[in-house]
Order: structure tokens, then sequence, then C-alpha cells
């Protein structure tokens, strides 16, 4: 079966950013680096760069990243989010809260019109998430 799995793009921070990712979902980072392949980067200062990561958490979240080297153009994430949602309101709230820790509220965690939970914000990583705890349903 297929699937849809957020790929984030970073200029020399994927390692950092994938670390902190790994503490907010847990789970395994498995992280490969330009200089384990061959002539991936022009520049050899970029051998430790990250070439590929992947977080897979416990609660099936695949997340993916890598940094861009400076053969490669790089444009800052927009114009998407990064949405977890769900009916655990302990775990959703975890993550909040640490996603939020050295990032931008955009829209506080708390009650919508619809029903549950909803808030956005930027990470430190300049990231958007949206984070939501599913309405009850009558």
């Amino acid at each position: 079966m297929p699937s849809l799995n957020p790929y984030l793009s970073f200029k020399n921070e994927a390692r950092e950013a994938m670390t902190f990712y790994q503490s907010v979902f847990g789970g395994d980072l498995d992280i490969s680096t330009f200089g384990q392949f061959e002539g991936m980067v022009q520049d050899p200062s970029e051998n430790d760069l990250v070439m590929h990561a992947q977080l897979t958490s416990p609660d099936g979240f695949i997340l993916m990243g890598a940094d861009t080297p400076t053969g490669m153009n790089y444009e800052r994430p927009a114009g998407i989010s990064v949405s977890v949602s769900g009916d655990d309101e302990a775990s959703l709230q975890g993550f909040w809260d640490k996603l939020a820790d050295g990032g931008t509220i955009t829209m506080p965690y708390d009650t919508p019109p619809w029903g549950g939970k909803f808030g956005m914000l930027t990470d430190r990583f300049g990231i958007d998430w949206m984070v939501a705890v599913n309405a009850q349903q009558a």
C-alpha cells in the first residue's frame, strides 16, 4: 500500500531538526550523510550534511528530511503545514507543547468553533504545524 509522507528541506540543520522531531514524536531515526555516497556533493566540507533522514514513530508517523547542499537551490518551506491529529488528547497536547518550544504560535491551541482542540505554530526550524484533537461526534 502506498504512503504519503512529509519530506522537509533544511539548510545545514536537518540533523538538529530531525533529532528534535525524534524528541517530540519518539521512534527510530535513520540518518545518511552525503559523505557516505561518493560524488554526492561538490564541496567536501558538506560531507556531514544529511542526504536523507527518516523518523518512524511508535504512532506510525513517517517524517523525512534532508539538508540542501550549496550546489542546489534552497527555499524555505512556504504554503504548506504538517498536520498531526487524532483522538488522543494527552499525546497531542504533548506534541503541541514540544513543537511550540522555541517556536512561534500563530493560533493558540484551544477549542475552535467546530469542537475538539486546534492550534497552529511555526517551530524553531521554520516548519509550520497544525495540531488537532478531533471533535467528539454526537
